[in-house]
């Protein structure tokens, strides 16, 4: 595994391209400056051991000195022994709804980009809990197995959108199951099921499959986005102009929240149902009620011993410094003087 031990150094690698734009400036003043004096040709003939790659070449090795410098500074580290620590905390799968209908836009920017904002702030909240993914349309599919590699967790959620499943609709029931065969079947954990949807075009028995979760010690929460009023539902047209989903008559098809499916689902899976709104997506209420499940000992991997890499990066950036050093911005009139290739 490999990290930076002060990664908030590499924050002054935004100075380079400072410095490349500086080196463009000096050359094209220089240049204009010397036009002046005649051509380049006279210019040449009258200072012979000018060398104008030199004081460029000069800079590089400067910038690139800098760079090593600076990634030394940061500290790189790689892993280099795994060992088992014991934690505790709680398991937890989020199985989110990437139906169309979650484009609908009575929540802003959209439904499912909420729940995806809100869905990383969680994540930032978790230290020693797992955390699983799952996205669900017609079918359930995982994205990312219970972890507690975080990084990966946000990493992932981000590439997700309404596309990423072949299936439309919303079989909340089948996403539910699959979330039940997710957790760890080793672990005597305590297990969340966050569902998050509009609840739409319900397909299965979703109810029967979180009452079936709840006899296994797994809560099953839900999270209602949207609004009971509804908002049409935008498909990106030519242009880039929006225009509406529309049903086999014509009319605009209303995307709605349903409350009250999510509701009896909560119930049945002994947990709490949470409305979101504009303000408030939720998750972070039910986060409160996870907080005050039993915490279990948990098994993790993690790397323990780091070996440090910033001396080899200090070495490449002190030779670089030398060559730099030892390189005349004029030509060497003793190189000059040998022609191998001259009769």
């Amino acid at each position: 595994m490999f990290r930076f031990g002060n990664i908030e150094y590499l924050n002054l690698l935004f100075t380079i391209p400072v410095l490349l734009i500086l080196l463009a400036l000096v050359l094209y003043t220089r240049r204009r400056a010397l036009e002046r004096y005649g051509s380049r040709e006279i210019l040449s003939e009258l200072m012979p051991e000018s060398a104008p790659g030199k004081p460029v070449l000069k800079f590089v090795l400067i910038v690139l000195t800098l760079i090593f410098l600076i990634l030394g500074v940061a500290r790189p580290q790689f892993g280099s022994k795994l060992r088992e620590v014991k934690r505790e905390g709680v398991e937890i799968i989020i199985a989110l709804d990437v139906s169309n209908s979650m484009l609908a836009e009575d929540i802003t920017p959209n439904r499912l980009e909420r729940a995806k904002q809100s869905i990383s702030k969680l994540v930032d909240r978790l230290v020693n809990d797992r955390i699983g993914l799952i996205v669900f349309a017609g079918d359930p599919y995982i994205q990312v197995p219970i972890t507690t590699d975080y990084v990966s967790v946000k990493l992932f959620l981000e590439s997700i959108n309404t596309e990423i499943v072949p299936k439309q609709g919303t079989a909340i029931g089948a996403a539910i199951e699959m979330g039940m065969r997710s957790f760890t079947p080793a672990e005597n954990s305590s297990k969340a099921l966050i569902v998050i949807t509009d609840g739409e075009n319900h397909e299965d028995d979703a109810v029967e499959a979180a009452r079936m979760a709840a006899e296994k010690g797994i809560t099953v929460h839900t999270i209602g986005i949207g609004s009971p009023e509804g908002s049409p539902i935008p498909v990106p047209g030519p242009g880039g102009q929006n225009t509406y989903r529309k049903d086999r008559q014509g009319q605009v098809v209303i995307s709605k929240l349903n409350e009250r499916m999510l509701q009896e689902i909560a119930a049945a899976g002994n947990g709490v149902y949470i409305r979101s709104t504009d303000s408030r997506v939720g998750l972070n209420i039910i986060f409160d009620e996870i907080n005050k499940m039993e915490k279990q000992e948990m098994d993790a991997k993690i790397y323990s011993d780091f070996d440090e890499r910033f001396q080899y990066l200090f070495g490449a950036g002190l030779i670089l410094l030398l060559i730099e050093f030892f390189t005349l911005e004029r030509k060497n009139r003793w190189l000059n003087k040998i022609r191998i290739f001259e009769r």
